[in-house]
């Protein structure tokens, strides 16, 4: 009772009243790969086991309110394979919410590897663990229902959109439906999310050029795009490299949103220097004293994939900074920290490192 009369206090003198804060954390992670050797990796007399790999730095993912991954190898079923068509054991992605994700990104150039049954499968696939996904849908009533998708986190409604540029030359065939970058639908979908109440709306893109450590001109155009139609956090993913983060501000200096061009790769089997690795992004969003939803900080850690020594080690997730201290002879781990660290050096805006500790 104490707490309405304060809130009500204010309007009976023709205040404001003073709204408690509410604050989110959002935690973003890069592309979610499954080579051959991965795979292989995981594999044990009963199945596959991915324990190993996330676990010292699923501690980071849980700690947040709201993590998301993009699911870049479907679980179409097997045989199990890697690269150019994968299709990830359905531990994978188990591994993956056990760690403390909770939404799955599925819009991104492989999600029809194993065709459109493999899409199908992967959906239902992830509605069977019980986790949030967005991206591709098995029919017009799911997409409609679905997406766009908005999900209450602490008393703030958020928005979740997704699309990719392309499906490597694979078309889905009705019903399913994958989300393509177009921008009228682009449009069209963040009407629809302030009309079922967001308060914030972030956009995950699967866009850009591999390996590319700058955004292209259709990035930076699309990006321009989503944050003058009203999208806060625009999340980028596919170069398998890092690139830039801008947190752009109002003509008062106020957050009004975040770009990541790229997070790079959160676990894979890459091996050249700037693919070893990818950053973590943890965004915090708060109300205002007049009840607006707004962004507080942006921060980002880089994350290494540790790979086997023996036939029976895990690939695993890692702190890129903790692992350089460690282990600074790792092929490519030290050049990976450096030109990830001048590029962020140079290009981004308003967004700083920071760091995990924990325990190996």
């Amino acid at each position: 009772m104490t707490g309405l009369v304060t809130f009500l206090a204010p309007l009976l003198l023709g205040q404001t009243p003073v709204v408690p804060a509410t604050e989110v954390s959002l935690l973003f992670a890069g592309d979610a790969m499954q080579h051959q050797a991965q795979i292989a990796s995981a594999r044990t007399s009963e199945g596959y086991d991915y324990s190993g790999c996330f676990e010292l730095i699923a501690p980071e993912v849980s700690a947040a309110d709201y993590a998301v991954v993009n699911l870049e190898a479907p679980t179409g079923g097997a045989p199990y394979t890697g690269y150019p068509c994968f299709s990830a054991p359905d531990e994978f992605p188990a591994a993956l919410q056990q760690a403390g994700f909770d939404l799955f990104l599925t819009a991104n150039n492989h999600c029809l590897d194993r065709q459109s049954r493999g899409a199908r499968r992967t959906l239902q696939r992830l509605d069977s663990l019980g986790v949030d996904h967005i991206g591709t849908y098995e029919s017009d009533r799911s997409l409609e229902r679905f997406h766009p998708f908005v999900t209450n986190i602490k008393g703030i409604r958020i928005a979740f959109l997704n699309y990719t540029y392309g499906t490597n030359g694979f078309t889905p065939t009705p019903p399913l439906i994958v989300n393509y970058i177009d921008r009228a639908r682009i449009k069209h979908d963040i009407r629809r999310a302030r009309e079922l109440q967001a308060e914030l709306i972030v956009a995950c893109l699967h866009w850009g050029n591999e390996y590319q450590l700058l955004p292209n001109a259709t990035q930076k155009e699309l990006a321009d795009l989503l944050v003058d139609e009203g999208v806060q956090l625009v999340i980028g993913a596919h170069p398998h490299v890092i690139q830039p983060m801008e947190l752009r501000c109002d003509k008062q200096g106020n957050p009004q949103a975040l770009v990541v061009y790229s997070l790079g790769n959160f676990i894979s089997n890459m091996k050249t220097r700037d693919t070893v690795g990818g950053a973590l992004v943890k965004v915090t969003v708060a109300r205002d004293p007049i009840n607006r939803v707004v962004l507080k900080s942006a921060q980002y850690t880089l994350v290494y994939t540790r790979r086997p020594v023996t036939a029976v080690d895990p690939f695993v997730v890692v702190p890129a900074e903790q692992e350089v201290q460690a282990h600074p002879q790792r092929p490519h781990l030290k050049g990976f920290l450096q030109k990830a660290r001048e590029i962020f050096s140079r290009y981004n805006r308003g967004v700083k490192e920071y760091f995990i500790k924990t325990r190996d």
